[in-house]
């Protein structure tokens, strides 16, 4: 095999030095590729790691049906603040779900996207949502999925992008781990002192509060998920198509678009997949009533996509094993009971059978996953360990027929990397099936 090479290698990386007249943040925001700001200009609490605005957002993070690039977040990327808020243009807080995660508006006040901070999710520290904290601490001992590394929500939105963009589903909206900062965000106290002391010396001592590095409140690390039109709850939608089913070819299409989803939570384990948190969008054909009296009427076939968000609850460092299963939701759907097709194998298994590009996938997945201060190589190896088992179980299904209701009852499977003391060109693995089960089990 080929040595893998990192999708970073052919961004140019400038080395440039201070030149004369040019103070230590300017050369630091051109060696970033940020646009120079002046000295003075922190004065509207813009600092280093705050120069680009959510304007820019649309530009930064490409649209879905563009093509794809090398698209693993990193931590070093440029950072997004929100100069926004200084027009009455702030992020709005989504009142559903047990985290704090926002809507991102544009000059315009149009929703471009879904931010989720890292210290705001479930059982992050700054989580505004009281429920988690009223679980924490009333019962602690049903608090957290002890199968999930905790805090790493965001990698988790992150990585299903990943994976679904190499795999070619174009199911996942855009994501990418992103730095912003606002006042609707949920700090602490302690951090809006500093900044409102902070605002404050820069307007009586100009020439002290200048010397800041920020002015602002810090930006939060966290997801940033493109945000999707026209779509609605997969609920209300299957709903409706009991009672008004679907043309031959639509139903086709969904059920094209459905063993997709099912391909993108089996490989990465979504432990939180519900009829509510996945979306489907469904152009009916307009009424051609207006125009009946004409020799000539065209017909348009309805279009219908699916669309996975919330994918923060997946890559799992083991089965389900202890109270909770936490099933796949759609694995009860009638569209469950149907074979495989074949376009959905001629798709992904190429793909999962080339160990290649599973190994390419685990290196895009770990360049993703170190960039966070709390990662550990052993976990990670267990998470990646966990999803050679789903992809393991996944290709044998597509090999033998299997609908998505017989893959999901298959026995769970990790695939480690076996220890050897010998050094070899290629490496070895180890297949072991987990044979504890959860307490209540849903088969």
């Amino acid at each position: 095999p080929q040595p893998w090479k990192s999708p970073f290698s052919n961004w140019p990386i400038p080395c440039l030095r201070p030149s004369k007249g040019k103070s230590r943040q300017q050369w630091m925001e051109q060696c970033q590729g940020l646009p120079s700001t002046a000295p003075g200009e922190d004065a509207q609490g813009r600092g280093m790691t705050q120069t680009l605005g959510l304007a820019s957002l649309e530009s930064a993070v490409p649209p879905h049906p563009t093509p794809p690039h090398p698209i693993t977040p990193s931590f070093h990327s440029p950072r997004y603040s929100s100069p926004l808020d200084e027009r009455g243009i702030y992020p709005e807080r989504i009142s559903q779900g047990s985290s704090g995660s926002y809507f991102v508006k544009d000059p315009q006040g149009k929703i471009i996207g879904v931010f989720k901070p890292k210290n705001e999710e479930p059982y992050g520290h700054l989580n505004p949502k009281w429920t988690k904290w009223l679980q924490k601490l009333c019962c602690p001992c049903c608090f957290g999925r002890d199968c999930l590394v905790l805090n790493q929500g965001y990698l988790s939105e992150a990585g299903a992008s990943l994976v679904d963009q190499k795999l070619e589903l174009n199911i996942v909206p855009r994501t990418k781990v992103v730095y912003l900062a606002s006042e609707t965000f949920n700090y602490s106290a302690i951090d809006r002192v500093k900044s409102r002391g902070k605002r404050l010396a820069l307007e009586k001592v100009p020439k002290v509060g200048q010397r800041f590095n920020r002015i602002g409140l810090p930006p939060k690390v966290g997801s940033f998920q493109l945000f999707v039109e026209g779509y609605k709850d997969a609920d209300y939608w299957l709903r409706r198509f009991e009672a008004e089913p679907l043309p031959e070819n639509t139903n086709r299409q969904l059920l094209l678009q459905f063993e997709r989803l099912v391909v993108l939570d089996y490989i990465i384990r979504n432990t939180d997949r519900g009829n509510d948190n996945w979306l489907i969008k469904y152009d009916c054909p307009l009424d051609s009533a207006g125009v009946r009296d004409s020799d000539w009427v065209v017909v348009k076939e309805p279009i219908i996509k699916l669309a996975a968000i919330d994918n923060g609850l997946a890559f799992p460092l083991k089965h389900p094993d202890s109270w909770r299963a936490y099933p796949f939701y759609w694995a009860w759907l009638p569209q469950a009971k149907i074979p495989f097709s074949q376009e959905i194998k001629d798709l992904i298994l190429p793909k999962i059978s080339d160990p290649n590009f599973v190994k390419d996938l685990e290196e895009d997945l770990y360049e993703l996953f170190k960039k966070d201060p709390g990662f550990d190589r052993g976990q990670f190896h267990k998470q990646i360990a966990v999803m050679r088992g789903q992809i393991l179980n996944l290709t044998q299904a597509l090999k033998d027929g299997k609908s998505p209701l017989h893959l999901v009852q298959m026995p769970p499977v990790i695939v480690e990397t076996a220890r050897s003391h010998q050094r070899t060109a290629s490496e070895s693995y180890t297949q072991s099936f987990q044979s504890r089960k959860p307490f209540f089990t849903w088969w």
